[in-house]
């Protein structure tokens, strides 16, 4: 027995020695350079990156590269702050994670305790929801179940109509059994944040984590986000050329909405010191004295609490036998080490962030084009491929040549509607039996008019919902809205009576590669 348990040491210390030789301790800054300067000229429509890389307790990389906007030219340094989008969810978990430790809740409390007007699509679903089914994706809603409320950002909705929207949803599987990513429970997470705090969301992430970790660029919210002087513009792409996405005009209001799904902004050395914090058990300082929380709770907030099926590429060199979510986080192994990642997207602007506990490793890549988001990724696993000296002979900028050549090949199913679109442009259409006002249950009301003897719509809570019906076939329209930001047009269909009068309107948008959060088809719109 002795001999066994002396053997079985020996075997894990030559494992771990073999192990760490097969690791590449740190790559030069002038290697990442190099490849992140290669991958920007591979693709001929990038604007800027941050990338930042902590390892084994120290930032050992953080700088910008290229531009924060086409028009002014300004370069992007390691404290240009940008949108990390649904990176902000892992945020939310640790702020819920931080309640937790000042025992102010309970991850496994229903979420109705602390907010009793909480209802979901049945009375089993409402009684039983807890704080942990908020960050998990395991609802039974479908996939961006009401997004259309936060997506184009600047609509009309507020926390009211968020709390009451999930009751109106069809549930897709039983709840708990599958992982279909939302977005509207986080934002009831943030509100569950400020009700047992007192604080808004923004208000307790800036004083509980942002401000002990000192990401002096980060923000909560794009209002405060835009006070800074390094901020990047966002950028969209057509396929052929690129353009400033405006950004949000600043009115003074807060949006009536959270950002606890993806409202904070953060330059690449901020995601440094959060990813430090991360890797570090929670602890944070010159000398690791002070906690932002405890070990604990970062074993759950790592631990896979949805899985997801495997869709591996048996031809890849990166192995994955297990896949899911945890708390704000995804998780899965990959070649045998724990892999914790999460990347956010908001219109033209991009972030991907990678963990890796084990190896001590974190790696951040943020960019402001949204025709170079792909490169995200990539870059990422180049850097992975180099740190664990995989050598896997993949040309990654070959790779990212033919996702270009993609791209600049364009939608061509979308191409042949506007183009039968415009074929059928001199055909009568009898407006007067579509003009009039519609109304969805959680979505609220939508009005079809004539202007400019054009056909339009228009929604009440959505403004920048709003744009031009052009006939399609039959009583099927196409809507090319005014918001050109991300490819969202739509089709309209309407429902009509026996006299040809529109008694409804069903949607979806046009594109295959449409953003999921642009959720038409959920709505079931009737004519008031």
């Amino acid at each position: 027995m002795k001999y066994r348990k002396k053997f079985s040491r020996i075997l894990l210390v030559s494992i771990a020695l073999i192990t760490a030789m097969n690791i590449n301790a740190q790559l030069q800054t002038s290697e990442i350079d190099s490849i992140v300067e290669k991958a920007m000229n591979t693709v001929d429509n990038t604007v800027g990156f941050a990338i930042g890389v902590v390892k084994d307790g120290k930032i050992v990389h953080v700088k910008g590269y290229g531009t924060q906007s086409i028009e002014t030219k300004a370069k992007v340094t390691s404290e240009t702050a940008f949108g990390i989008a649904s990176n902000s969810k892992a945020f939310t978990a640790t702020a819920l994670a931080i309640l937790v430790e000042q025992n102010k809740i309970a991850w496994d409390d229903k979420v109705a305790k602390h907010i009793p007007e909480f209802k979901m699509y049945n009375d089993y679903v409402t009684d039983n929801f807890n704080i942990q089914d908020l960050l998990t994706h395991r609802s039974g809603l479908g996939l961006g179940a009401g997004d259309l409320m936060i997506f184009p950002a600047g609509s009309n909705f507020d926390i009211k109509d968020v709390l009451s929207v999930f009751q109106h949803f069809e549930p897709v599987s039983p709840f708990r059994t599958k992982f279909d990513y939302d977005n509207l429970l986080y934002i009831v997470a943030g509100e569950l944040i400020a009700r047992v705090s007192g604080q808004s969301w923004e208000s307790f992430v800036d004083e509980h984590i942002l401000q002990p970790l000192e990401m002096k660029n980060a923000s909560s919210s794009y209002m405060n986000a835009a006070k800074t002087t390094s901020l990047a513009d966002a950028h969209s792409f057509d396929g052929k050329s690129l353009s400033i996405i405006n950004r949000p005009k600043i009115t003074g209001k807060s949006n009536s909405l959270n950002g606890a799904a993806g409202g904070i902004w953060a330059s690449a050395k901020d995601m440094c010191k959060w990813m430090l914090a991360q890797l570090n058990k929670g602890k944070y300082g010159a000398n690791l004295e002070h906690t932002l929380f405890s070990e604990a709770q970062q074993q759950e907030m790592w631990k896979m609490h949805t899985p997801m099926n495997l869709q591996q590429d048996p031809r890849s060199p990166f192995k994955v036998n297990f896949s899911g979510y945890g708390l704000g986080w995804f998780v899965s192994d990959f070649n045998g080490h724990l892999k914790v990642e999460h990347s956010g997207l908001i219109a033209g602007m991009s972030s991907e962030v990678l963990l890796f506990p084990n190896l001590d490793l974190g790696i951040v890549v943020m960019n402001n084009s949204e025709g170079a988001g792909f490169l995200n990724g990539l870059i990422g696993y180049i850097l992975l491929d180099k740190y664990l000296n995989l050598n896997t002979g993949i040309n990654w900028l070959e790779m990212a040549k033919g996702m270009q050549q993609q791209q600049k090949m364009g939608d061509p199913e979308t191409e042949k509607v506007w183009r039968e679109v415009e074929a059928n442009t001199n055909k009568k259409i009898s407006f007067k039996n579509y003009i009039g006002i519609y109304e969805d249950a959680w979505f609220g009301k939508v009005e079809v008019f004539k202007k400019d003897g054009n056909l339009w719509f228009k929604s009440y809570k959505s403004p920048r919902l709003n744009g031009q019906m052009f006939f399609y076939k039959e009583n099927k329209f196409a809507i090319k809205w005014e918001y050109r930001d991300m490819n969202a047009d739509a089709f309209a269909t309407f429902s009509l009576d026996k006299k040809g009068r529109a008694q409804g309107i069903k949607m979806k948008g046009i594109s295959r590669f449409i953003d999921f959060s642009f959720n038409f088809q959920d709505l079931n719109l009737k004519r008031l």
